[in-house]
């Protein structure tokens, strides 16, 4: 197999759908079938079992899934390195952000550069299913997100800012005629949810009850930021963010209302334990020396 056939295949045995797989790795579907084809074909054996309904592995494509992930994971750490050596980097540092500040966030980022060249600093925004797998499964090194973070296997690091609430409502919602919203207004609408995620931490970002001891109501299960604003657009929900994605994600059809009684909600790096390192430390350090964003603090 080639490379990029492993990439097809391990693809596919994660998502089990044509249509997610290509847009995954930037192809046609027609290309993601062609490959499995020739795959099966190499092998004399199906390593899908596919229907008009459902795609899913054979006990012979799960035995392949098994051994090519390892491998595959070496190949395309090999590359990786050797990609760095030929720029003069000796590492990648990868940064998974929850919020969407990265602007906001520059001084950070420019100040772990400039203090070490040798280093390879990735960004990428975080979906919101199972968030610390990322880091458990070294597809990421340092997590920001807010806490608590109740994980054993995990350090909570500095804090980078913390900043007000609002709430994303539809512009014909009723709330949008105010100025301000309060969270026990929440409960009067449906909200969003992610699954799988840990109770505490999600509830810290939306809180189960009302201040009045209403349930909060999350129905739609949304992994990303676009999501979770189509639903509100489309008025199906309401939605708490940090005050930034006002900025950030402006939207024709939706008002940004201040949340009148929550506190701010503070963002830190998180990071897998027994994976710290030379890189890591060295951000920790950077934000510690730098300190919270100045004005977000509040």
């Amino acid at each position: 197999m080639e490379l990029r056939d492993i990439e097809i295949f391990l693809t596919l045995a994660e998502e089990l759908h044509f249509g997610r797989t290509a847009e995954r790795l930037h192809v046609s579907v027609a290309a993601v079938s062609k490959a499995i084809k020739k795959q099966e074909r190499a092998i004399g054996v199906e390593l899908f079992a596919r229907d008009s309904r459902n795609v899913r592995l054979t006990p012979v494509g799960e035995q392949l899934c098994g051994d090519l992930r390892e491998l595959h994971q070496g190949l395309t750490q090999s590359l990786e390195r050797a990609r760095l050596a030929a720029r003069g980097k000796t590492g990648t540092l990868r940064v998974s952000l929850f919020p969407v500040n990265h602007q906001g966030m520059r001084r950070y980022w420019e100040a772990f550069r400039s203090r070490h060249p040798q280093w390879e600093l990735r960004l990428r925004v975080s979906a919101y299913a199972d968030p610390f797998a990322q880091l458990r499964n070294g597809e990421v090194d340092v997590l920001v997100t807010w806490p608590p973070v109740d994980e054993p296997d995990l350090t909570v690091g500095p804090l980078l800012f913390a900043e007000p609430r609002v709430l994303a409502v539809a512009a014909d919602n009723p709330l949008a005629k105010w100025s301000t919203a309060s969270l026990e207004a929440v409960g009067d609408f449906r909200h969003v949810t992610a699954d799988p995620v840990p109770g505490g931490w999600f509830d810290r970002y939306v809180p189960e009850i009302t201040p009045g001891g209403r349930l909060i109501e999350r129905t739609a299960v949304v992994n990303n930021i676009e999501d979770t604003l189509l639903h509100a657009a489309m008025g199906e929900t309401v939605s708490l963010f940090p005050a930034h994605v006002a900025l950030y994600y402006p939207r024709p059809g939706i008002v940004y209302l201040p949340v009148t009684d929550m506190g701010a909600l503070p963002y830190g790096l998180v990071w897998l334990s027994e994976a710290e390192n030379d890189m890591i430390r060295a951000l920790a350090r950077v934000a510690r020396e730098l300190g919270p964003l100045p004005g977000w603090d509040r």
